[in-house]
């Protein structure tokens, strides 16, 4: 039986004060533990940032990668090992800045992959500049007029590309946010999960005040059918004096990406697999080739 004492290790957060990170880190542990997943059994894979320092944090499988690029590290390991249960974990400048181009062409490919996203509307690693995901007219260091992008709609891109789990979540309702990553993380397919994380210190007017007056549970409405596609498009519309979270979206997938690959279909993981060592005619061949 897993404990959380299995992950735990004797390192402290260097995030801030009430950052929301703490509660990201607390959630995504507790549901790995609820689902009895051992350390050894999942690989969490990030971007930079702040959040992006996650797997420092707790003992597992973890690897930093570029800004913006996680998704060729974490499509790889999940290529190479289908048993991993492979988690990207990164914030809102990482996963729909840089490395959105990746973002839309994971969700098409459906990767058996979760990608937790940390959106505090910021650049909070950097000092508060301003991200694909703060509102238009926003004042930042770099915006000091307010911004004159249009956001970003993450959940809406996500069911453009075909997505079949979109969900958000907020560390200040923790059991919900616990239930949410663990229903993720057991979708046999591309799962997105994005994360209010209030920024206390680059963006203190969207932190906990403004999310709990806002936030409502989507599993709560009554008349609300998370099977039903154009109702999710409609919900993750919405932002505002509400603010919903929850599944949006959940739907059966098709076969995954690693499913569907023909060279992997021919034989065991390739972890499973003997390696083979190449004729010198072979390596003479391949050099060739990049000569």
């Amino acid at each position: 039986m897993v404990t959380r004492d299995d992950y735990n290790i004797d390192v402290k957060p260097t995030w801030c004060s009430g950052c929301g990170d703490y509660g990201i880190l607390n959630a995504l542990t507790r549901a790995l533990v609820a689902h009895n997943i051992a350390p050894h059994e999942v690989m969490i894979v990030t971007g930079i940032g702040c959040g992006s320092k996650l797997p420092q944090y707790m003992r597992v499988n973890g690897m930093h990668t570029l800004h913006g690029r996680p998704w060729p590290v974490a499509q790889g390991a999940k290529l190479a090992n289908h048993a991993m249960r492979v988690v990207i974990v990164h914030g809102d400048g990482d996963g729909y800045g840089e490395g959105l181009g990746h973002f839309v062409h994971a969700v098409r490919r459906n990767p058996g992959v979760t990608e937790l996203v940390q959106n505090n509307l910021i650049y909070g690693l950097t000092k508060g500049q301003f991200s694909p995901t703060s509102e238009k007219g926003w004042k930042t260091s770099t915006s000091p007029d307010g911004s004159i992008e249009t956001p970003a709609q993450p959940l809406a891109l996500a069911l453009t590309h075909g997505a079949t789990f979109v969900g958000r979540g907020y560390p200040g309702q923790l059991k919900h946010l616990i239930w949410l990553i663990g229903e993720a993380m057991e979708h046999p397919g591309y799962a997105l999960v994005d994360i209010l994380q209030p920024c206390v210190t680059f963006n203190k007017p969207r932190a906990y005040d403004y999310y709990n007056e806002r936030v409502y549970k989507l599993d709560d409405e009554p008349d609300y059918d998370p099977g039903n596609r154009t109702a999710a498009w409609e919900r993750a519309q919405e932002w505002g004096d509400r603010i919903p979270i929850g599944i949006f979206y959940r739907a059966t997938p098709g076969p995954t990406f690693e499913a569907l690959d023909p060279v992997l279909q021919a034989g065991p993981p390739l972890v499973q697999r003997p390696l083979e060592k190449l004729a010198p005619a072979q390596v003479e061949g391949l050099l060739a080739g990049l000569r």
